[in-house]
């Protein structure tokens, strides 16, 4: 869906880091209502992280709060494991990558939910942020597969799926691409980015342990686009990565195609939770007259993540694996 040109082209503008998993990464749990009531959708955020120095938000905000792991972080999680059927690969445009999912039983997955028009999402990410792929790959006997367009350099991949009978969740492995490579720097924050001849601008400010609400404006030739096309059931899909550990997020927007009240465009309108200070990678697809095209932006957060009062839900992978609807 995402071709190297394009990859290029955003990639450039999002080389830094960003790590789910801002919207950080489909590794969510309910983002809790702010001050200005909740959001329309159920949105899921990346969780306190256990090593303890990334920040994050303890459930429930008290001594007895639960320990969450963020998206993307684990190969292996309640039972299930993400196994690479090779951990390298040479660089190229169209590079087979195959992996199985293993259940509790320790067998591989063969049933899967449907979410969002698929039963698997596979988000991959060079570990500079140069490189972004969002596919889906197709499921034979137990292995998935997929060609993917990879440089040199390490690159993250991020199985995001449902098990039939058990938890949604995000499970991630490093891909290692041999030849010679250079780390592109810090991505600076970028709130416009140009692809394709189409600008995307990002409005809305995230900070960590609150609620925020981010508008992304499309528009080509100076005009805004009002006829977005419907790209897995919804007008835009948005994945954040924080920076340094690329901890995951994958969050949809406000209502959906054909609901009577969302509009195709420009805007497309997001709201989520960030579980620490620092830098996330924030990647939109969206559709037109027929394409699907990737925005890259770097956004700040400040702040420091704090405890949320008892009885309001935590923002952890815990309770799902970090979808939004």
């Amino acid at each position: 869906m995402n071709t190297p040109t394009r990859l290029a082209g955003f990639g450039a503008v999002a080389a830094g880091v960003f790590g789910i998993a801002l919207l950080v990464g489909q590794a969510v749990g309910p983002v809790a209502a702010s001050d200005t009531g909740p959001p329309s959708h159920d949105t899921h955020a990346g969780a306190t992280d256990t090593s303890g120095d990334t920040g994050g938000d303890p459930a429930q905000g008290s001594a007895e709060a639960e320990t969450e792991i963020p998206g993307g972080l684990m190969t292996s999680q309640d039972g299930y494991t993400l196994t690479l059927d090779r951990a390298r690969a040479n660089p190229g445009d169209a590079v087979p990558v195959s992996f199985t999912i293993t259940g509790p039983d320790g067998t591989p997955v063969t049933s899967y939910d449907v979410q969002h028009e698929k039963q698997l999402h596979l988000i991959a990410v060079r570990r500079d942020f140069t490189g972004f792929q969002h596919v889906h790959p197709t499921l034979d006997g137990g292995t998935w597969s997929i060609d993917l367009a990879l440089t040199p350099g390490t690159w993250r991949l991020f199985a995001d799926f449902k098990a039939t009978d058990g938890e949604a969740l995000t499970l991630g492995a490093d891909l290692a691409v041999d030849g010679a490579f250079e780390a592109a720097p810090p991505a600076p924050e970028t709130r416009t980015v140009t692809v394709d001849g189409y600008q995307v601008t990002l409005d809305g400010d995230v900070e960590a342990g609150a609620h925020a609400k981010l508008t992304l404006s499309v528009s080509k030739d100076g005009r805004p686009v009002t006829d977005l096309q419907p790209y897995l059931g919804a007008y835009g899909h948005l994945v954040a990565l924080r920076s340094g550990d690329l901890a995951y997020l994958h969050v949809h927007p406000d209502g959906e195609p054909g609901d009577g009240t969302t509009q195709p465009g420009p805007d497309i309108v997001f709201h989520t939770a960030v579980p620490s200070a620092g830098t996330y990678h924030l990647y939109l697809d969206f559709q037109h007259d027929g394409v699907v095209r990737t925005a890259a932006f770097a956004v700040s957060a400040g702040g420091e993540a704090s405890p949320k009062p008892a009885g309001e839900p935590s923002t952890g992978q815990g309770e799902s694996s970090g979808h939004a609807h």
